[in-house]
């Protein structure tokens, strides 16, 4: 096969172009309806060697959205107009280069104009005295019905009756993964049942040790690095990253702890290298194409696949020859996936090797990813507003003094959950949350035709002054001290994990190994924003800080 490099993808592109301004004109004599014009479609069409494939293409990318924009219009929804292929795609880019190139004050939280510049523009423009309306955008020809009303969001996240389906890119996902969060219908209740037990409480506390031999690892290293001046420069945001690598390493997979390590580091570039190609992946076979990118890519994933059937065969060995199952993520998972092939008899109602390594890659990007994020956005704020640093360390040393803390004091931790739930408020790490309707259906009195991509804008729910009152963008987790029913005026305003049947089942994981990390820095270092820092937060795939999380760290 031979290598393509940018500059014939550029050709590519605009021979792309080329062909879509052919429609353009194509579309335009077709809607004039006169004898002149439709002469000439005869002769344009004449000159087409695949008339057919047009005729597809002409309907998927200008008759289809203009159906199901004048479908959604007729009902009332407001929004952005169709644009011929490219949607709102040219002016989303815009938008977004203009408000990256400018960076927030410190202490600055309204950060939704920043991430998300055009449809912020959006929604402030056509929900101007019409409150929380549902707004239409587009993702080059897919409409999507933006919902920023808390119990409309709660209708669409507790769905079951299965006319909708998660948004997904096929083949970025087969080389990342393809576990339960990618899954649907029966095959997601099935993964969902058997993975279950591996995140349950009583298996949480027997991972505290993971969780605390990780983090004083790194803290004994920062130590270690403090200078004659008493601090030490931290870029935390990479720090949290390897920190929470290390943990889903020993978790999931114990003693085989070092070939798990070489899974997180082949995960991470996985990662970095699918986000420089998530612009391109709409055009169709782009992650067949054989550029160095895609080669390296399908190279790790092989390299990825080829560790985990090796950690997971070894294990199913031992549990045949009768070895106790480990309390570890994978040990669990086995151990639950055998029981549930007992319980049903047959051998083909449990995971397969195949599934169970797409739920292993799953377990560092989840598990290792948002968790990196929730830890980094907390040391920060935690450095822009210090008083709240000095509470969380003070409840935290009536607790546990010096001494490593324990589950039943970790559940006592009042002010640090206060201050993780306002940190997942304010600094969500997926700041949206993406279905698509394959089947008509109604949502608060509005019929979405099939083919309709329903989005949840976490971040401006959780921002919207309506639900959480005029100090919204303010960091203020006293709101919290009666827990999150009672911080806002609509229940439904705090989705930092989802909602329903489809909550993130590592929630508690996530939440525990972050109080734990959290309780042992501020046991023993403090901490403030180095010079260096700049507030920009950016979202790609998950929301964080755009130019490092410098800070300098002093023990106490």
């Amino acid at each position: 096969m031979v290598a393509l490099d940018e500059s014939v993808l550029d050709l590519i592109f605009c021979e792309t172009q080329k062909v879509n301004n052919y429609f353009i004109r194509f579309t335009m004599l077709i809607t004039a309806g006169s004898n002149n014009g439709f002469q000439r479609v005869v002769d344009v069409g004449s000159g087409l060697s695949a008339s057919r494939q047009a005729g597809r293409l002409l309907h998927s990318l200008w008759w289809r959205p203009r159906r199901l924009e004048l479908a959604l219009r007729a009902q009332g929804l407001r929004g952005t107009r169709y644009r011929f292929l490219t949607g709102d795609l040219g002016e989303h880019g815009r938008l977004n280069r203009e408000a990256w190139a400018r960076p927030l004050p410190l202490r600055c939280h309204d950060i939704a104009p920043r991430i998300k510049p055009f449809l912020h523009g959006t929604v402030v423009r056509e929900q101007h005295g019409k409150r929380r309306q549902p707004c239409i955008t587009w993702f080059g020809p897919t409409p999507e019905v933006n919902i920023t009303d808390p119990e409309l969001a709660k209708v669409v996240l507790s769905n079951k009756f299965g006319h909708l389906e998660r948004v997904r890119f096929k083949e970025v996902s087969k080389l990342l993964s393809q576990g339960l969060s990618y899954h649907e219908g029966e095959k997601w209740v099935k993964h969902r049942r058997i993975i279950n037990p591996a995140f349950q409480l009583e298996k949480l506390k027997l991972m505290l040790p993971a969780f605390s031999a990780c983090c004083e690892e790194l803290i004994s290293r920062w130590i270690g690095s403090i200078g004659s001046d008493g601090s030490y420069e931290v870029y935390c945001w990479p720090e949290m990253k390897s920190l929470t690598g290390d943990v889903i390493s020993r978790t999931a997979f114990g003693s085989s702890y070092l070939e798990g390590r070489r899974v997180f580091e082949l995960q991470a570039e996985q990662f970095e290298r699918a986000m420089k190609c998530m612009q391109k992946i709409s055009i169709p076979g782009y992650m067949s194409l054989p550029i160095e990118n895609n080669r390296k890519m399908h190279q790790i994933n092989k390299e990825i696949e080829s560790i985990l059937r090796g950690l997971i065969g070894k294990r199913m060995q031992a549990m045949k020859e009768g070895e106790s199952t480990k309390d570890d993520l994978l040990g669990i998972l086995l151990e639950s996936n055998t029981k549930h092939m007992e319980e049903n008899g047959q051998s083909s109602q449990g995971l397969t090797i195949k599934d169970i390594v797409e739920e292993c890659k799953l377990f560092y990007f989840a598990g290792a990813e948002t968790t990196s994020v929730l830890l980094t956005w907390t040391m920060l704020l935690l450095s822009m507003h210090p008083e709240w640093q000095d509470h969380a360390r003070e409840e935290i040393m009536g607790l546990f003094r010096k001494n490593k803390p324990d589950y039943e004091g970790l559940s006592r931790l009042k002010i640090v959950t206060m201050i993780f739930y306002e940190v997942l408020r304010l600094y969500p790490p997926f700041i949206e949350i993406g279905w698509k309707t394959y089947k008509e259906m109604e949502i608060g009195g509005v019929t979405y035709p099939a083919g309709v991509s329903i989005k949840i804008p976490v971040l401006f729910i959780h921002h919207d002054p309506d639900s959480w009152g005029s100090d919204v963008h303010e960091f203020k987790p006293e709101r919290f001290s009666e827990g999150i029913s009672k911080a806002s005026k609509d229940p439904g305003a705090f989705l930092p994990f989802g909602w329903g049947p489809r909550i993130c089942i590592g929630q508690n994981f996530a939440l525990l190994e972050s109080k734990m990390a959290l309780c042992l820095i501020l046991q023993r270092l403090e901490f403030e924003l180095a010079p260096s820092y700049t507030h920009a937060p950016h979202t790609m795939v998950t929301l964080h800080p755009m130019h490092g999380a410098q800070m300098k760290v002093r023990a106490i």
